[in-house]
């Protein structure tokens, strides 16, 4: 089975709870669709999200996320200017930098860093005969390049994509709670988004599995 979860948002707790609930077997693959860091005020382990990111290996293919990617930016920023400059930088906008420093080396933050960036924005698979795309927020048709911030972000024609998608696909992506907490997806059939608001008060974490379009929710 294929399975997608989006949006972790330093909540190491509900993604521990999920993974139990699915119960990942041999032949089965997870694809995280990015936003593993920032947020989530009452129990925050970006830590614990990056331990267990690296502890599923091979099952796991792990997508870029805009926070992802602020954060890989911000790390090589902070411990590329000298102390002087340090103290002027603006302090990181969300809890995961000072959360991680507590637990990680400089060495280590800068491999996370390089992991992060090592991520890809879109990746296309086929299940069951069916062509997917994933990415973080927006995908594109395979071929016709975009900058990385399209599928981190997407653009001024995202409304666009998330009624109409990318024909001949279905795209699975995350960054937007359409759902209020539930996995939503468009009248056509062909976009799926999975972010459940996790990291927010009363947000959710969901997974979707693609052969059966079951849900699971923490």
């Amino acid at each position: 089975m294929h399975y997608i979860i989006t949006d972790i948002h330093n909540d190491s707790w509900r993604f521990m709870k999920l993974l139990e609930k699915i119960d990942l077997k041999e032949d089965d693959h997870l694809y995280l669709l990015g936003d593993l860091f920032d947020r989530c005020m009452d129990h925050p382990d970006p830590a614990g999200v990056y331990f267990q990111t690296l502890k599923l290996g091979k099952k796991c293919t792990v997508l870029r996320g805009n926070h992802d990617h602020w954060l890989a930016n911000y790390i090589f920023h902070y411990y590329g200017s000298n102390e002087r400059d340090r103290a002027l930088l603006q302090p990181y906008p969300y809890n995961s930098f000072h959360l991680l420093q507590e637990r990680l080396t400089e060495v280590d933050l800068k491999e996370l860093a390089e992991y992060i960036l090592s991520w890809p924005v879109q990746v296309e698979i086929e299940v069951d005969g069916q062509p997917y795309l994933l990415a973080h927020a927006c995908t594109a048709e395979p071929g016709k390049w975009k900058l990385d911030n399209y599928y981190l972000m997407g653009d001024l024609w995202y409304k666009v994509f998330l009624h109409e998608g990318v024909h001949g696909y279905i795209s699975v992506c995350g960054h937007q709670n359409m759902g209020n907490g539930s996995i939503w997806k468009n009248k056509k059939g062909n976009v799926y988004l999975c972010d459940c608001g996790c990291g927010f008060e009363n947000g959710r974490l969901g997974c979707l599995c693609l052969e059966t379009k079951e849900t699971f929710y923490v």
